[in-house]
């Protein structure tokens, strides 16, 4: 099955090399751009792609506010692409505020061709991206520097088991799912059931929505062991 991607930057060159590098790819077809986020709206609504690769900042309407309104559509809209942000630092809080809406996961500009193909991949098969350690480093960076309110997601726990709990943390802790099942002794399959049970019963879209969750409810903090 081909992975449709549009490309969302407001630098040409860099729309023309990433256009041109995952169009060689045999599972990839890039079905359009844009140069702001207004216009990036506008072509994911016509040509319905799977990935949307979208720059952080761009004129008009930056990547963030595209994003949400991908990710949270009005009534009647239907599509909801995955989205890729694509940032010059790894430190950022658009990226972060693009996680918590609902993108899959951030990708630094500058990062090997063979990441940036592999990202696609993975974004397009529903798992957040790539690293969860990254992931997790933006994000105790960011909730260690401006804390957020607690209650409610902390609230929301008490809708998980013990087990499932025990799984959401070793989730934020940057395991995967192999790394899970070890720490539990269980099957990896085991592990990929509880994880859905979290996302539902949690409401959240991906791991790294729910790496952000466990911050904000403060069942794993920036410092603790990974």
């Amino acid at each position: 099955m081909t992975i449709r991607v549009i490309i969302v930057d407001d630098q040409a060159m860099v729309r023309a090399g990433f256009a041109a590098l995952l169009s060689a790819q045999a599972d990839i077809d890039v079905v359009g751009e844009a140069p702001d986020g207004r216009q990036g709206i506008q072509v994911s609504r016509s040509v319905h792609p799977d990935v949307v690769l979208m720059d952080v900042r761009m004129p008009e309407m930056d990547g963030l506010s595209a994003a949400r309104e991908l990710l949270d559509p009005p009534p009647g809209v239907v599509h909801r692409p995955k989205v890729l942000m694509l940032t010059t630092f790894d430190i950022d809080d658009y990226v972060y505020e693009a996680l918590r809406a609902g993108a899959s996961g951030f990708l630094l500009k500058d990062a090997p061709p063979a990441d940036l193909i592999a990202a696609v991949r993975v974004v397009a098969s529903g798992e957040a991206l790539l690293a969860p350690s990254v992931t997790r480093r933006l994000i105790a960076d960011f909730v260690e520097r401006r804390p957020v309110p607690r209650r409610d997601p902390a609230l929301r726990l008490n809708g998980l088991t013990p087990r499932e709990t025990e799984v959401l943390e070793l989730i934020a802790r940057g395991l995967s799912n192999q790394e899970i099942a070890g720490h539990l002794v269980v099957a990896e399959q085991t592990v990929k059931t509880h994880i859905g049970r979290v996302l539902g019963k949690l409401d959240l879209r991906d791991r790294a929505q729910a790496v952000i969750f466990a911050y904000e409810a403060g069942l794993v903090r920036p410092g603790d062991g990974g």
